[in-house]
């Protein structure tokens, strides 16, 4: 949706009680699990380490952890991970635990049972919700991603931002925003980021790390998941599939071709672009793209899935042919 300039150049600003009561919620905590979605992104991750080092900095005992696989990125092997903890290792004794990007239990997986038995939960996130999960709720779907709102967080409590810290925020930040080309990012975004920056950031380092290095099987993937490529031109929709034959063919792991569909999208005169991803047997996670006209979360949500006008993701047992088909009635 267009935003008036003059709202455009406001900085991201969540609810004043629902933020006094978050920052309350954490202060009042000695002990602290932070977990974020399984497979975290960039911003999922970000979250999660930024606020446990930062609780952990104020004096309060404090991990992260996110379900299985239990794998950081190696694209993210830069961050300080020294406060995540395995899911098996994640306390079930907690004063406070709190989901970051994400408001749905069944997204952290296995950890679901254990920030259940924490004596209060939280959550943090810019995604849709219905409220239905989490005793003390800070939401925002105009945060242009969940470290915007940790760096909210952060600051009502009054406390600094580290080095380590500024870099997981920056992380959550330069990928939710597609290196600060989405249209969720706002003057407010780049204010945010340069208190990362003044903090220690050093933005080459990090996107380099984040967005010019692959496994050199890579290659090979992509390579075949660009010669399915179809573009259905009447409906501006380009789509592609890859097999576990591809990953097994470049040597790559599933975690490391997320970048994909950035390159399934860039087809000129497209207005939406999908990539299925098989992730194991007859089971395809999609990826979703728009360029502003389409709005994809409403179609993830047709496979129960989910995400934000530009960008959403879901999980399907249908056969790829007949997603996109569904894709296609959708459009028309």
């Amino acid at each position: 949706m267009h935003r008036p300039a003059r709202d455009r150049m406001m900085p991201m600003r969540p609810d004043e009680a629902a933020l006094q009561a978050m920052a309350d919620t954490i202060e009042q905590a000695s002990t602290i699990g932070v977990v974020g979605h399984v497979g975290p992104d960039g911003d999922a991750l970000g979250s999660m380490i930024a606020l446990a080092f930062a609780a952990r900095e104020a004096g309060k005992d404090a991990v992260a952890s996110f379900a299985e696989p239990f794998v950081v990125p190696a694209e993210m092997a830069f961050l300080d991970t020294s406060v995540l903890v395995p899911p098996s290792e994640f306390p079930t004794d907690l004063d406070l635990a709190i989901a970051v990007d994400t408001s749905v239990a069944s997204r952290v997986g296995s950890l679901a049972g254990a920030m259940g038995k924490a004596k209060t939960l939280a959550v943090i996130d810019h995604h849709i919700s219905d409220g239905s999960w989490g005793d003390v709720l800070l939401i925002d779907r105009s945060a242009a991603a969940t470290t915007e709102l940790v760096h909210a967080v952060l600051t009502k409590l009054g406390w600094g931002i580290s080095a380590p810290v500024a870099k997981a925020l920056y992380t959550g930040l330069v990928t939710d925003t597609g290196r600060f080309q989405y249209s969720s990012t706002m003057a407010g975004t780049h204010l945010i980021a340069a208190d990362l920056l003044t903090a220690g950031v050093e933005p080459d380092v990090i996107g380099q790390k984040l967005f010019e290095e692959a496994p050199f099987g890579y290659y090979k993937v992509a390579a075949r998941v660009l010669e399915r490529a179809v573009f259905d031109e009447e409906h501006a929709f380009v789509w592609s599939a890859m097999t576990l034959a591809d990953l097994e063919e470049g040597g790559v792991a599933y975690h490391e071709v997320d970048s994909l569909i950035d390159l399934v999208r860039l087809a000129r005169g497209s207005q939406i672009a999908c990539l299925l991803k098989e992730a194991k047997p007859g089971v395809h996670k999609g990826s979703l793209r728009s360029r502003g006209v389409v709005d994809v979360a409403a179609i993830a949500g047709a496979f129960d899935g989910g995400g934000h006008h530009n960008a959403a993701g879901f999980t399907s047992t249908l056969e790829p042919a007949e997603i996109v088909r569904r894709i296609t009635a959708l459009l028309r």
